[in-house]
């Protein structure tokens, strides 16, 4: 799909019949991070995963994309779609722009692994957060792919649109956003997370009011750590 002239790629698949999941990637990912969720929940729900412009195969926005810009692509896709009233679930990135998109648009449900509110922290763009995506089974091809994107070598690595858009991304405060969100939330995170502060997921969980938290053991990447357990705690919490 064509938005303000970026081609964005997604990809739909699952049970069509059923609520639609949307799945939203971190900075410097792809589909590829998001489908082993895709793939466990395709049976009971339709799947809709979204490769984030200037990522994956979608191609990087002409000039430099607010968080809202971004908000308003993944809206477009939804409504080309006909989806009404999603279940949106992202991760550090894509979970900031989750609670946005529940901040102002119908949502059936919110699943947040580890996203950054950047209301006092400061997003942690360490590499050694690479060295947990290695560990995850069957993903160290991916984390081969994803070292020159992220951790310290983000900004390095990114062109000079894609520069700035990091630089908002992380310098945006959506702290008061989550006042907002009506939708059931569910917030993963991950004890060892050194890119993101769990600490977070508390603060996020006081401002939400239908909100409750999981802390696993793991990193930034808990969600794929714990896959089988993740799955079945977000089995459980869209069936109540």
């Amino acid at each position: 799909m064509k938005i303000n002239d970026v081609d964005i790629n997604y990809v739909r698949y699952g049970n069509n019949k059923k609520d639609t999941i949307v799945l939203l990637h971190g900075w410097g990912q792809n589909i590829d991070m998001m489908r082993p969720l895709g793939n466990y929940l395709e049976d009971d729900y339709s799947i809709l995963i979204i490769d984030l412009p200037g990522f994956g195969e979608s191609t990087e926005p002409t000039y430099a994309w607010s968080l809202d810009d971004y908000v308003e692509s993944v809206r477009k896709i939804i409504e080309k779609e006909n989806v009404k009233n999603p279940i949106v679930m992202g991760h550090s990135f894509g979970g900031k722009l989750a609670i946005l998109y529940a901040s102002k648009y119908d949502t059936k449900k919110l699943v947040l692994f580890a996203p950054p509110i950047n209301h006092n922290h400061k997003v942690s763009m360490k590499s050694k957060v690479l060295k947990s995506i290695k560990k995850l089974p069957m993903m160290d091809k991916i984390g081969e792919k994803m070292k020159k994107h992220m951790g310290s070598t983000d900004y390095r690595n990114a062109s000079p649109i894609m520069r700035e858009i990091l630089v908002n991304h992380v310098n945006t405060d959506i702290y008061d956003k989550l006042d907002d969100i009506k939708a059931s939330t569910l917030i993963i995170w991950g004890e060892q997370d050194m890119a993101v502060n769990p600490s977070v997921a508390y603060e996020i969980e006081s401002k939400i009011k239908d909100s409750g938290v999981v802390m696993l053991p793991g990193t930034h990447y808990a969600y794929l750590e714990n896959l089988n357990r993740v799955v079945s705690i977000i089995e459980s919490f869209l069936e109540g």
